[in-house]
């Protein structure tokens, strides 16, 4: 496979871009702890029992919101608190979405990785306040942008000697309400020297097609999983909810809990295929 600049998430001793799979997931939006520790507590089980590596995603606020009305989440306060716990518990690294570059700091006191949303990915003060606490990010791609122009935010990151970074292909816009995954694309972003890893639910995302809503295809995410694992990416980051038909946000896209732990079994067996045959 492509060598890539790999990086190890301290204190937890697990890297990134070696030779294990990694999985970023939890729930869309940060709901409350008992959702969070539910979902949380059954991906730990199934990731240990898989050998994946496993960070808890959740997000406080979903800024990104076609609707005015659309739920946003508990609030950075609230948020950040339960991340905190569920590391505690279950001694994993937690991850969330910085929107604003004064949230920075505060995040990074509880979170070992920050994630830049796709939309915001070219916003070079937030890039560098996150680059500036000295955590993993994860970027997501714009919709909007070629794989092989993130090297200009991985200059940003550089710049303030930040090499921690991972680059996270989530959909490219493919006409109105369709995005599409160019599986040359992700090759082609991890030439540029950093682990890439798919987004496998936001990927079949329908931006706007619910008109107030985004809707989505999940019974696809575990196919474009597999595709991204079989072309060689070094991990996957999914959105998994109990009951995501009635989740705050994302819900036709996230992935059903109860469904997880076959679709990573399989997942884990496409990784381990491409990591056998070294086809790159």
């Amino acid at each position: 496979m492509l060598k890539v600049n790999k990086f190890t998430l301290e204190p937890f001793g697990m890297t990134i871009g070696g030779d294990k799979m990694t999985l970023i997931a939890g729930p869309c939006s940060i709901e409350g702890w008992e959702m969070c520790d539910e979902v949380a507590g059954e991906l730990v089980r199934i990731c240990k029992k898989l050998d994946i590596n496993y960070i808890f995603k959740g997000s406080f606020d979903k800024a990104n919101r076609s609707n005015l009305h659309a739920g946003r989440g508990v609030g950075m306060e609230k948020g950040l608190k339960i991340l905190s716990d569920i590391k505690e518990k279950y001694g994993v690294p937690v991850t969330t979405d910085v929107h604003e570059t004064y949230q920075c700091p505060t995040v990074a006191e509880v979170c070992d990785m920050l994630q830049i949303p796709a939309y915001l990915c070219r916003q070079t003060d937030l890039i560098l306040a996150s680059a500036a606490t000295g955590k993993a990010v994860n970027i997501k791609k714009g919709q909007f942008m070629a794989p092989w122009n993130m090297d200009n935010v991985i200059e940003k990151m550089l710049s303030k000697n930040n090499h921690k970074i991972i680059l996270c292909e989530r959909g490219t816009t493919f006409g109105y309400n369709r995005l599409v995954v160019d599986m040359q694309g992700l090759l082609d972003m991890r030439k540029l020297g950093y682990p890439v890893f798919l987004d496998a639910t936001h990927s079949v995302q329908q931006p706007g097609s619910g008109r107030e809503f985004t809707s989505g295809n999940r019974e696809f995410a575990p196919y474009m999983m597999n595709a991204g694992l079989a072309v060689g990416v070094d991990g996957i980051f999914a959105e998994i909810h109990p009951d995501p038909d009635h989740a705050v946000s994302d819900g036709p896209s996230q992935l059903k809990l109860s469904s997880a732990e076959a679709i990573l079994t399989a997942a884990k067996q496409y990784d381990d295929v491409t990591r056998r045959l070294d086809i790159q």
